[in-house]
């Protein structure tokens, strides 16, 4: 449940397994850098040797969608009805309103209220149109971009947003913000700098990649500097804070009940509002999250009425509770919408700074112990599919042995590539007895597994390794967790204790699985932090790469594999769309071969309730369901309702 972030990647939205459903961190996956660079006299000396292009948005092969006097997009109503409430449930606790701090738990959908300068599209991969600016040039080596930015923009203050605040935010990310971000983007540019009021230009370092370069810097969010310097000491990037940093976006805080709720207000005044991008979206006159200690707690107050629209992600919830009189009454719309994007590659995250971990038999075996079969029948209502890619059901899913192009690009990586993946089928995840929780089989062959690696059985059924320690393996699970999620913990465990493991689940609050999952403290999480991908880019070595294998939130395994590197700095040189899809499926194919993530299954649809009065285009886009995007409410249905007293 979330406004998009910005983020250099395309957005996947398919779910992927039944989830913990906590608020994710709003924060982009890629942040821009500043340093003192180049001045537009050296840009006007590129224009003079290279052909420059300007557009009224950016695709790296340069192909957009949409024309330059497109009037709005194609998947919404641009006659959507202003008005009405969206009021969604959150989970746990909350102790700040900035989505980019590095420490606390930040509330919903902070970033709702941040405008960047350029934004991707529902429908469309790796395409960027203007927002805070009015146009963009950039030569073609990439090595520098300017955005012409628009003179109306203005902060909730009525400031105006300039330049040198797109400087200034820049310069935050880098210095405060996620490591992550700032190691990432340090390298990527070389300067930044504000032309005049409203032109900003930033360079890079051509060295780098020439991907993720406009799009990384165009999307990065843009405060106020104003505000920001009048108290310097308390309000920083990565701290936690109550007072909320001055934006320009549709939405601004209206209230808060630490938590209990947040409602966020639309601006009336709100510059962009008639802006082709805009058009058809931001209807609500307000968006609130209401807060609940737990998920059986938050779906009594939905069928209530307290709140009035939910995604599902636990099925046995949705097969069965889902049968109350409202949705009889037709007052509640129960409803499956398809979901045109791959699923996200979730599932059980080994975590390879624990030594144990570090023999891929080891984790095979314990991969072993996990009986999908067995669990989507019966826990999961045999609603879910297995999956076995990072981009499960797409043109680019690795398949059998390498062959043709996707061959020929893994030669040409050299040594880097272990035989194994010439002469091997792409990794398959195993199937087991759905009538059995304990395969018989697939237990004697982990066993085996264990065994070859060190860890025997000791007289007490315990595995221990030469020096006399326990195979011991803890799974990490926040306190608001799924119900499904946590019963699909217990009998992986029990599995595992079978075959002499000492494995166990650790349940905390959420605020201690917040702070335990940033210092990866824990053998194995089920995490959605990593996503899927139809296009390459920076934030593929922010989840996928070693440089920030070490700190990156978005990379909790750790993975640290210089044949994902070579892919995914090959994928950066490709020349063309198709070159790009080869290596993404040498890519897909070499992180199955890693081994890093146990892959648990999908559902092809979104599952949402909602009551009555809520309304979509009727066709959507396929990367996102943007229920609090471009739905809007029915002001004849929300009366309705008011009337029949189903809703306050």
């Amino acid at each position: 449940m979330m406004i998009r972030p910005s983020r250099p990647e395309p957005r996947p939205t398919r779910r992927a397994r039944v989830h913990a459903r906590q608020w994710p961190d709003m924060r982009p996956w890629a942040m821009g850098g500043l340093l003192i660079g180049a001045t537009l006299l050296a840009g006007a000396a590129f224009a003079q040797d290279e052909a420059v292009t300007e557009a009224h948005g950016y695709s790296y092969f340069g192909e957009l969608k949409y024309p330059a006097d497109y009037q709005h997009f194609d998947f919404v109503n641009p006659d959507a009805p202003k008005g009405g409430e969206l009021v969604i449930a959150g989970t746990g606790t909350f102790d700040s309103l900035n989505p980019y701090t590095v420490k606390g738990r930040p509330g919903a959908l902070t970033t709702v209220q941040y405008d960047s300068l350029i934004e991707s599209t529902e429908d469309a991969v790796g395409e960027y149109y203007c927002i805070l600016c009015t146009s963009l040039e950039y030569p073609e080596s990439r090595d520098w971009v300017i955005f012409h930015m628009r003179e109306d923009a203005t902060f909730w203050t009525g400031e105006p947003v300039t330049a040198h605040d797109v400087v200034y935010s820049h310069k935050l990310f880098i210095t405060e913000g996620l490591p992550s971000y700032a190691a990432a983007v340090a390298n990527m540019v070389t300067g930044a700098e504000a032309l005049d009021d409203y032109t900003v230009k930033f360079t890079f370092n051509p060295e780098e990649s020439k991907r993720s370069r406009i799009e990384t810097v165009g999307a990065t969010p843009v405060f106020s500097k104003v505000w920001f310097e009048e108290d310097r000491e308390n309000r920083r990037l990565d701290e936690p804070r109550l007072e909320v940093a001055v934006g320009s976006g549709p939405y601004k805080l209206d209230s808060y009940e630490i938590n209990r709720r947040i409602t966020y207000a639309r601006r009336d005044d709100y510059w962009g509002k008639d802006l082709p991008f805009n058009r058809g979206r931001y209807n609500y006159d307000q968006i609130r999250i209401e807060y609940f200690s737990d998920q059986t707690a938050a779906f009594e107050a939905f069928k209530a009425g307290e709140y009035y629209f939910t995604v599902e992600g636990d099925p046995k919830q949705w097969a069965t509770a889902y049968k109350f009189p409202k949705i009889d009454q037709g007052v509640v719309v129960k409803k499956e919408i398809p979901d045109g994007s791959p699923p996200n590659p979730t599932g059980f995250v080994f975590n390879l700074g624990k030594e144990k971990l570090q023999d891929k038999r080891v984790r095979e075996a314990i991969a072993l112990a996990f009986n999908f079969e067995w669990t989507n029948e019966s826990l999961l209502f045999g609603l879910y599919t297995q999956r076995s890619s990072f981009v499960e059901g797409t043109h680019i899913t690795a398949e059998g042995v390498p062959e043709g192009e996707e061959l020929a690009f893994l030669q040409g990586l050299g040594d880097v590539v272990p035989e194994e993946i010439f002469s091997e089928p792409v990794r398959q995840s195993h199937s087991s007895d759905a009538a059995r929780l304990g395969d018989r089989g697939n237990l004697r062959k982990a066993s085996r597994l264990l065994s070859d690696a060190g860890w025997d059985v000791g007289d007490d059924g315990i595995r221990r390794n030469a020096a006399g320690q326990r195979l011991t393996l803890t799974f990490l699970i926040p306190s608001n967790i799924e119900s499904s999620v946590e019963g699909m913990h217990e009998t992986f465990v029990q599995n595992l204790q079978q075959i002499g493991v000492a494995a166990s689940v650790e349940k905390v609050d959420p605020a201690q699985y917040t702070n335990r999952r940033r210092d990866r403290d824990y053998d194995i999480l089920y995490s959605t932090r990593y996503s899927t991908f139809l296009s390459t880019g920076g934030g593929l070595s922010q989840m996928y790469g070693s440089k920030e294998a070490a700190f990156s939130l978005f990379n909790p395994a750790g993975l640290a594999s210089p044949l994902v590197d070579a892919i995914i700095k090959a994928s950066f040189e490709a020349k063309s769309q198709d070159e790009t899809d080869v290596a993404l499926k040498a890519l897909d194919r070499a992180m199955r071969h890693e081994f890093f993530v146990i892959p648990t299954g999908y559902i092809a649809d979104y599952w949402v309730a909602y009551y009555d009065m809520y309304e979509y285009p009727e066709t959507l886009p396929p990367y996102d369901l943007g229920y609090m995007s471009f739905w809007w409410v029915n002001p004849e249905k929300e009366q309705a309702l008011r009337d029949a007293g189903q809703i306050d």
